[in-house]
């Protein structure tokens, strides 16, 4: 069961950590060269009050804020495993990070990181992508397509990989060994850097390329647009890219990671779990922080978007990593 641990501000975001449960699977990781999971030093635990309100923050707006510190914490509450959760609101200048720097095996969710460092590698090269590299990144951000992210994975190469990755600011990001980006560790925080790269003009990425991996993850195929786009208002765009991965056959590693725009909206959702009983267990609790973040933010009871779990081909992994790793 997820407890409330201690809480630390750092260079101005507030990590909550909560406890999960580890078993076999930090043993797992560890033996495969992931990062295994370790108890964090505790002190004297903030009182509830004091944790909410750290978990948002916002000059901005306090008081929804405030508010949404709230719902995410009462979505978190009780449910079994791991998570991790970063929100950005540009509008409203608000920052949410609820153990945002711990690492998990990213599964399908770096996906968006191999096409974002390839299109990166092409700007350098002053050329655009080929019709085959289109074709693949296509494939593996719609689709998923584990063939097509092996292929554009080795073409891109690590160390382009490890230059996008400095230039994005994603420095708690580690590759995965070899030919297994399954088990690139990623926290919340720097998938939030990302969508941030992806969501507005800067140095590393023209918007060209911006709205390139946006069009895609815009176009995911509906048994993989559950997640973060769960409860979002009618007329709200969604940008989704999610990983779904069990390690020894259980313990499943499942993550979301979206962009909403749209009516003067601008916002970011990340989460991440580890250690769910099931695919489906690790979906219902993105879903639950999913719409206390769109209720907040966009409250239309009456006009949300439904969960499309429903149309899920349930417990079966996103292949991101060889079963018997």
């Amino acid at each position: 069961m997820r407890s409330a641990g201690s809480v630390l501000a750092l260079a101005g975001a507030v990590l909550v950590f909560h406890g999960g449960t580890a078993g076999g699977a930090a043993a797992g990781v560890a033996a495969s060269g992931g990062a295994a999971r370790v108890p964090s030093g505790r002190v004297a635990p903030a009182s509830g009050h004091e944790r909410i309100a750290q978990t948002c923050r916002s000059t901005a707006d306090p008081r929804t804020a405030r508010t949404l510190g709230r719902a995410i914490d009462r979505a978190l509450s009780g449910r079994t495993g791991t998570e991790s959760v970063a929100v950005y609101d540009r509008r409203r200048k608000i920052t949410c990070a609820v153990d945002a720097d711990r690492r998990y095996d990213s599964a399908s969710v770096v996906k968006v990181t191999i096409l974002a460092a390839l299109l990166r590698k092409a700007q350098e090269q002053g050329r655009t992508l080929t019709a085959r590299e289109r074709s693949l990144a296509d494939k593996m951000i719609t689709r998923s397509d584990n063939p097509a992210a092996s292929a554009l994975w080795r073409s891109v190469g690590r160390t382009s990989l490890q230059r996008f990755l400095r230039l994005a600011g994603m420095r708690r990001t580690t590759l995965g060994r070899e030919n297994h980006w399954g088990l690139t560790q990623i926290t919340a925080n720097d998938q939030l850097r990302l969508l941030r790269l992806l969501t507005s003009r800067n140095k590393v990425l023209t918007t060209a390329s911006r709205r390139y991996v946006l069009d895609l993850m815009g176009r995911v195929i509906p048994e993989q647009r559950w997640g973060t786009p769960t409860g979002r208002a009618r007329g709200i765009r969604w940008y989704v890219k999610n990983g779904w991965l069990p390690r020894l056959s259980r313990y499943w590693r499942v993550h979301s990671i979206g962009a909403f725009k749209g009516d003067r909206e601008d916002y970011l959702i990340v989460v991440l779990t580890q250690d769910t009983p099931t695919m489906r267990y690790g979906v219902q609790t993105i879903e639950r922080v999913a719409r206390a973040v769109h209720g907040t933010l966009v409250p239309n009871p009456r006009a949300v978007a439904p969960s499309e779990a429903r149309r899920v081909p349930w417990e079966k992994p996103d292949g991101s990593v060889p079963p018997d790793l």
